[in-house]
């Protein structure tokens, strides 16, 4: 009897031991898990990941993709962290998702026949961190004959675990376009006669590389006759390969004023927190008061960038110096992190300003118009009359008409009531383009749709491979350019943007009220415009 009441508890223990052992879940929603408090996971049915900011703009991209479901299509995913408690990332992850969603709108109607394009917002955490659960849903639903998962995009922050993700999705066929990603690691590698290194067979760029954008700001700032400048470098420490590139590309710019002062490092705990860099920030800026630098390359993240040029302005020097600070692509998000105050520090009592912020974006709305008037002015300089439309040159052109189309969009599809997650909607449609993320993600999803339509085969119920779409990327150029809102694209055999030029751009702070972004002008990385009609010339070892 004793025998058999202990055989009956440790049954009974071990039948709660199991269920004991056992956790369902926790989710946030159908498909969506919650792992160190975020949600993670991929959705198309307009979930918000319990972000505000894109609460609009997630139900707008799930009424798109109901209007579509019955039609050919394929998937395309937005892989980017979808979550923060900082309001001015949430603001930028809205900017994205209203490219990716106007994207996905001239996609489905600008082609004119199936196969039509299903998005889904795939978070993948903060920094990237869980891209690996995120990748393993991703694969399965590039081998389900129902989602025909076709392309993954997005990819905004250049970071180990982003090339991680990068590295298995293309290592699986699956096509990979990064339009907001510049690190230079997270690319293929042109090599001479149009031969390549292929670290990432399938990946496209739509976005220069740090390298490209710094001698698109070499050959810009030659141009401008800034031969008398003194530079310092700023770097960050922090491995990050955003980080690294920038700083190796800065260093790499030849000095032609005279020589300033050695190299300053500083060390940030992440690319969103501060930590002890305002305090590291405080005795740089003394130094370089003391070394009559007036510019500064500025090697790190926006958060940092902002404490940065702060804690410059506040060094008294007495000469009165004004600073220029250079930056990279992800200095387009500085606008956004600025506080009226914070403007206010950026200049003196009398309104002039003591830093002033320049970096290399990747699109800038004003940029065409503007370069298009200085082309003509110096064209009936030279020849007394005005030129031909065939004399006009395409690089400024067709972009500038791709940018019309879509500002014309913005506008119809705010009048008709859809709100994309502004409030109020914004007067003028170039409102939501200055921080370049809308552009270029639009671009991306123009990008992606174009080479699903080169790669169909069969009939209007067809649907391309993954790996027809991703050859597709080495046909984008010459008379098959990608004529996008942030430029010309055409794909080198590496799959990389050749010759993209970048928009040199102001943070400047005024005399009062809030700053504001200023188009100075374009640079391109090879020194020269982009050839006639995108045709991309072969390169001698």
């Amino acid at each position: 009897m004793l025998l058999g009441a202990t055989a009956v508890a440790v049954i009974v223990a071990g039948g709660w031991y199991a269920w004991s052992g056992f956790r369902e879940p926790d989710t946030c929603t159908d498909g969506i898990e919650r792992i160190d408090g975020e949600c993670i996971g991929v959705n198309g049915e307009g979930y918000d990941f319990g972000n505000p900011e894109i609460k609009d703009v997630a139900r707008d991209i799930a009424d798109q993709n109901a209007a579509i479901k019955d039609q050919p299509h394929v998937t395309v995913a937005m892989m980017l962290p979808l979550q923060s408690d900082r309001a001015a990332l949430r603001r930028q992850m809205r900017s994205d998702l209203v490219g990716a969603y106007l994207g996905q709108l001239e996609a489905n109607k600008g082609q004119g026949e199936p196969p039509r394009i299903r998005l889904v917002l795939a978070n993948p955490g903060r920094n990237y961190a869980h891209q690996d659960k995120v990748v393993d849903t991703l694969l399965q639903m590039a081998d389900s004959p129902e989602d025909q998962l076709r392309a993954v995009t997005g990819f905004n922050l250049s970071l180990d675990a982003t090339e991680a993700a990068v590295k298995r999705l293309t290592s699986h066929k699956i096509p990979v376009l990064a339009s907001r990603i510049s690190g230079d690691r997270i690319a293929n590698e042109d090599q001479a006669n149009g031969m390549t290194r292929s670290r990432f067979p399938g990946l496209a760029r739509i976005i220069p590389t740090n390298h490209d954008a710094a001698q698109a700001l070499a050959d810009f700032n030659g141009d401008q006759g800034r031969e008398d400048r003194k530079t310092v470098l700023v770097y960050d420490e922090r491995p990050d390969s955003y980080n690294e590139s920038l700083k190796k590309a800065f260093s790499g710019i030849k000095e032609v004023g005279p020589a300033g002062p050695d190299a300053m490092p500083f060390r940030s705990p992440a690319l969103d927190e501060e930590g002890s860099t305002g305090n590291q920030f405080t005795r740089m800026a003394d130094n370089i008061c003391d070394s009559e630098a007036d510019t500064v390359y500025f090697a790190g993240r926006t958060l940092h960038l902002r404490l940065f040029a702060l804690k410059l302005a506040q060094v008294g020097c007495n000469d009165r110096r004004h600073y220029t600070i250079i930056s990279g692509s992800d200095a387009a998000s500085l606008q956004q992190s600025m506080s009226d105050k914070d403007w206010a520090a950026l200049r003196g009592a009398d309104g002039t300003a003591k830093v002033t912020v320049e970096y290399a974006a990747p699109a800038h709305p004003d940029a065409w118009s503007t370069e298009l008037t200085r082309w003509n002015d110096d064209w009936y300089k030279d020849h007394d009359r005005k030129p031909t439309k065939e004399e006009v040159p395409q690089y400024l052109t067709e972009p500038k008409a791709a940018l019309e189309a879509l500002e014309q969009q913005i506008t119809s599809t705010l009048n008709s009531g859809v709100k994309l997650g502004f409030d109020p909607d914004p007067k003028d449609p170039r409102s939501i383009l200055e921080d370049s993320r809308t552009m270029l993600v639009y671009d991306g999803l123009v990008t992606i749709s174009q080479a699903v339509h080169q790669a169909q085969q069969g009939g209007a119920d067809a649907v391309p491979g993954r790996e027809d779409v991703s050859t597709q990327w080495l046909s984008l150029q010459a008379r098959h350019r990608v004529k996008g809102t942030s430029g010309l694209i055409c794909l080198t055999s590496g799959g990389n943007a050749y010759d993209k030029p970048v928009a040199v751009v102001q943070l400047d702070p005024g005399q009062k009220g809030r700053g504001k972004l200023k188009f100075v002008g374009l640079g391109w990385p090879t020194g020269r415009e982009q050839p006639k009609n995108c045709v991309i010339p072969s390169r001698t070892p």
